[in-house]
């Protein structure tokens, strides 16, 4: 028996056919076609599906969608996602009268929780934080076994966890919000910042120009030793510790993953955090938790909307 997981996002819809013991079995990447409407969007989803699954349609068990924003989980419909044109839509609804298969729909961030769960390094655990680095900030946590996703369902939005009151202005409307200060985008902004006050560093040598500067060049100017990476890395690094404080003393958690886009940095991002995030911490809790990054790299989109047809079908 199959599992189907379909991770969509705004620009591209990826899905794959999973084996829960052998993991992905057969992919397929498309474009979401957003600007379509929801619908397209809806049918595109149907298309990727029929793709990987070949003649195995009807070995598959569950589907499950990590789709951004706010999810109505019990009813499988998004009521608002940014860069999808969906507005308290029922996507469950459409993929079930099409394809006749148990279908969930689950916030990307808590999916990706579900994926390490399941697939990755926090297999076996009660008590865990995931976090994901990207454009923004988001993760999940699972505590006693559980999701944790609050009365609404809109819980454990840990890219608002705010390290500092006098920082910059974040999207949500608050003010220094980690997602505003350790963020892919921000990320880039510190180093733009910085840069115009050192024009001379190997950050924007990588660039080519001060405008084209990505998070990505901060870390590779960082394995030359350049001064103002060190200064950017310095600076998220250190509010990324203060999070990771605040998630350790409210959760007590067994592990803290790292996984999103700039976790590709691997230990130039890593042992920074593990350094510092002893500072923010009571005595009694350092040193009681591993933080690792994430072991399911590209992946973790498709195989934690997997997990989170796995995850619902047994919990209803």
């Amino acid at each position: 028996m199959y599992l189907i997981g379909v991770d969509l996002g705004g620009t591209e819809i990826k899905t794959g056919l999973v084996s829960k013991d052998k993991g992905i079995i057969n992919k397929v990447a498309i474009p979401t076609e957003a600007n379509l409407g929801a619908q397209k969007v809806a049918e595109n989803i149907i298309k990727t599906i029929e793709i990987v699954a070949e003649n195995n349609m009807d070995k598959i068990e569950g589907i499950g969608i990590g789709s951004p924003g706010s999810i109505d989980r019990d009813h499988g419909i998004v009521r608002y996602a940014p860069n999808l044109p969906f507005h308290n839509f029922e996507l469950s609804r459409i993929i079930i009268e099409k394809l006749k298969i148990p279908t969930f729909v689950e916030n990307d961030a808590n999916a990706f929780a579900l994926g390490e769960w399941y697939f990755g390094s926090a297999q076996g655990l009660k008590h865990f934080v995931a976090l994901t680095l990207g454009t923004g900030i988001g993760g999940g946590v699972v505590s006693h076994g559980i999701l944790i996703t609050g009365k609404d369902g809109i819980g454990t939005e840990l890219g608002h966890i705010i390290v500092d009151p006098d920082g910059p202005l974040c999207g949500c409307g608050s003010r220094g919000c980690i997602e505003a200060i350790a963020s892919a985008r921000n990320t880039a902004r510190w180093a733009k910042e910085f840069s115009a006050k050192i024009p001379e560093n190997k950050i924007v040598e990588f660039a080519g120009k001060v405008e084209n500067i990505e998070s990505k060049h901060v870390f590779m100017a960082l394995e030359h030793n350049d001064p103002v990476a060190k200064m950017v890395v310095d600076k998220i690094t250190d509010a990324l510790a203060k999070a990771i404080g605040n998630f350790v003393h409210i959760f007590n958690p067994e592990m803290i993953i790292i996984g999103g886009g700039m976790s590709k940095a691997g230990k130039s991002l890593l042992d920074p955090i593990i350094e510092k995030v002893n500072f923010y911490l009571m005595p009694s809790f350092r040193n009681s938790f591993k933080i690792l990054l994430s072991s399911l790299v590209e992946d973790a989109g498709i195989l934690g909307a997997s997990a989170s047809a796995i995850y619902h079908s047994r919990s209803r």
